[in-house]
């Protein structure tokens, strides 16, 4: 397979226990359907609960025509901006595989972590509850998605703990 950057011949590796193609020369990674999501879960085990959703908000959603070909089709890829970060991904319409440019995955997993953070502490019920939701109509399997609602009830529990110690003590006062 060829970059679509600059034709260099890809090189497998394993990139967070996934198996990848990547660069050699410019350092972009090309992630087959659902390697992506696979990396960021095993880069952070925290953020297994926020899905790397492209299509989610689709009144938010912006697409555009790249100059870019998909290396195991060589069909064009689309640049799609991701969610409400600055990141702009590049997409396989056929194959549903992501190119990321050097330094793009760490910008996601840092939108992601900011997200998280900002979600858990201001919107846990609605997030717990869509997260309960995916369990039975989520994109991943049931116990994926089960694990992942058990990952966002653990992440609240830390986050309460960490923003109001006062109410953990008295509550861990209480009689049993």
């Amino acid at each position: 397979m060829e970059c679509p950057n600059d034709s260099e011949y890809l090189e497998r590796v394993l990139f967070h226990n996934v198996e990848v193609d990547y660069c050699p020369k410019c350092l972009g990674v090309w992630f087959d359907k659902d390697e992506l999501r696979l990396a960021k879960d095993e880069k952070d085990k925290q953020l297994n609960w926020v899905d790397v959703d492209l299509w989610r908000d689709k009144l938010k959603f912006r697409v555009s025509r790249g100059d870019k070909h998909c290396p195991v089709d060589r069909s064009g890829l689309v640049e799609i901006k991701y969610d409400e970060s600055k990141t702009k991904v590049d997409f396989c319409k056929m194959c549903q595989g992501i190119w990321l440019d050097r330094g793009e995955f760490k910008q996601i997993i840092n939108y992601l972590k900011n997200k998280s953070d900002y979600e858990i502490l201001h919107h846990y019920a609605k997030s717990i509850i869509s997260e309960l939701w995916e369990v039975f109509s989520g994109p991943e399997s049931f116990r994926s998605e089960l694990e992942d609602f058990f990952t966002l009830l653990k992440l609240f529990a830390y986050k309460f703990e960490a923003q109001h110690p006062h109410l953990n003590n008295l509550i861990d006062d209480l009689p049993k």
